[in-house]
């Protein structure tokens, strides 16, 4: 195996971290060991600066390359986002309707229950097409009780090392 440049990322199926690596859950080293690394990483993911600086925290996060592609949104390096739970609102419900169903047969019980509007040979309960008043808001249920959601993808858990020594990465 070849060495790795310094800070290089991995993803590693075992248990622990190998010598030279740390994982990557965030945590704080100190500046004056790890004086290259902190050249590369700065404070970009937490810490002091002067005496400590944060490794990248992949707990719970999925990597996305920084940057901005066609039509796709800008992303800074060591930015956050997303949410593992989303609440929708009505906003963001796709637009669609509910249609009340109706019978031209003529109803056949006096209370709606497990029932629909039926024809009446007495009272004249329809008219032509036309802009009317909404119906009232209580004369359809709304469901749903406002709860967050899992907004999870598929995933394996699997560690994300760091490479606290290797080689110092030149420019091109």
């Amino acid at each position: 195996m070849t060495e790795p440049f310094l800070g290089e990322i991995k993803m590693f199926a075992g248990n622990f971290a190998p010598r030279g690596f740390a994982f990557c859950d965030g945590q704080l080293v100190a500046v004056s060991q790890n004086s290259a690394l902190f050249s590369l990483l700065g404070t970009t993911y937490g810490g002091d600066g002067r005496i400590t600086f944060g490794l990248p925290d992949l707990r719970g996060r999925i990597p996305v390359h920084q940057g901005q592609g066609p039509g796709l949104t800008n992303r800074r390096i060591g930015s956050l986002d997303g949410a593992e739970t989303a609440t929708i609102a009505q906003a963001q419900l796709p637009s669609h309707t509910h249609q009340i169903r109706v019978s031209t047969a003529a109803g056949t019980q006096n209370s709606p229950g497990g029932a629909f509007l039926g024809a009446s040979p007495t009272v004249r309960v329809y008219r032509p097409a036309a802009p009317s008043d909404a119906l009232d808001a209580s004369s359809v249920s709304s469901l749903g009780g406002g709860q967050n959601h899992p907004n999870l993808m598929p995933f394996r858990c699997i560690n994300f090392i760091i490479a606290l020594s290797g080689i110092f990465p030149s420019r091109n």
